[in-house]
């Protein structure tokens, strides 16, 4: 039981990259490369207020929630907007993730940061298997979020423009939408969620300079097992990334366990090429 929770615990962080993707994938039909090296900036950030500073808890989340939201924020401006062509922003938003690596290692360095957890460090036992407190708080922060914004996207306004953008962007804006809008707030709170998201992530896997491009690869694999633009599917394939490598570097050895993925990936791409959870759509010619 102690590697399954340690398993969920990676899937759902996981998790937490694929529901960011999905958040500005719904709004634009733009898929951010940059979005795990936001995470990643979080990480630092909480590092930074709370071991350099030792600043308090909550003022660091609200450090951490702003700065990256900002930066997100930047990111549509300079590399989304005016860029029209959807196979060009997969190329700026790349660079945007290139140009965050190198900065994080510029101030940072490239040695692992613990970050320290506000909660309870020692281990407890659930249903006969050890976790962490922060392993516990990132399942149920997984969980709590992908129900809260599915609710949020069905039965509020905002959500529902979100939705119409994604489905139409010429009927949305004739429905009175502003679109550019849409597009910049959902980049900003993709962001400001992975800056707040950073003080669970970073006890779980460090701060270190490549935690982004890991969390990229394996956030976008989750996304597509589950179905791009589907919550539920981000959360089931983010546990699903997360058992399959911690039971395969168990089982096999850790060398073993990206192989597993992309194994379970492919087979499950066979039988549903869009995901678990992912609609295909007609499209006219």
């Amino acid at each position: 039981m102690t590697i399954l929770w340690s398993g969920l615990a990676l899937g759902a962080v996981y998790t937490l990259v694929a529901v960011g993707y999905n958040i500005v994938f719904v709004s634009s039909n733009t898929f951010n490369f940059a979005q795990a090296q936001l995470m990643m900036v979080g990480t630092f950030v909480a590092y930074t207020g709370l071991v350099t500073l030792d600043l308090p808890v909550l003022v660091v989340a609200v450090i951490a929630t702003v700065t990256v939201m900002i930066l997100a924020g930047l990111e549509e401006l300079v590399a989304i907007r005016p860029v029209h062509d959807h196979h060009s922003q997969l190329v700026t938003t790349l660079g945007v993730a290139t140009l965050i690596n190198g900065a994080t290692q510029l101030i940072w360095g490239s040695e692992p940061l613990t970050v320290p957890f506000f909660g309870s460090a020692d281990p407890v036992t659930v249903l006969g298997g050890r976790a962490y407190p922060v392993e516990i708080a990132l399942l149920i922060l997984a969980v709590v979020l992908v129900v809260a914004l599915g609710r949020f996207g069905t039965r509020t306004v905002t959500g529902l423009a979100l939705l119409g953008v994604s489905e139409d962007r010429e009927a949305a804006t004739l429905r009175g939408v502003n679109v550019r809008a849409v597009a910049l707030g959902a980049f900003a709170a993709s962001g400001a969620l992975a800056g707040f998201l950073g003080l669970f992530v970073g006890p779980k896997t460090f701060a270190v300079a490549t935690l982004g491009a890991a969390l990229a690869i394996k956030g976008f694999v989750a996304l597509a097992i589950g179905g791009f633009g589907s919550l539920p599917g981000a959360l089931v394939g983010g546990l699903t990334v997360g058992l399959v490598e911690s039971f395969t570097a168990l089982e096999l050895g850790a060398q073993y366990s990206n192989i597993a993925v992309f194994v379970v990936l492919i087979v499950i791409l066979m039988v549903r090429p869009a995901g678990l959870f992912g609609r295909v759509r007609e499209r006219v010619v």
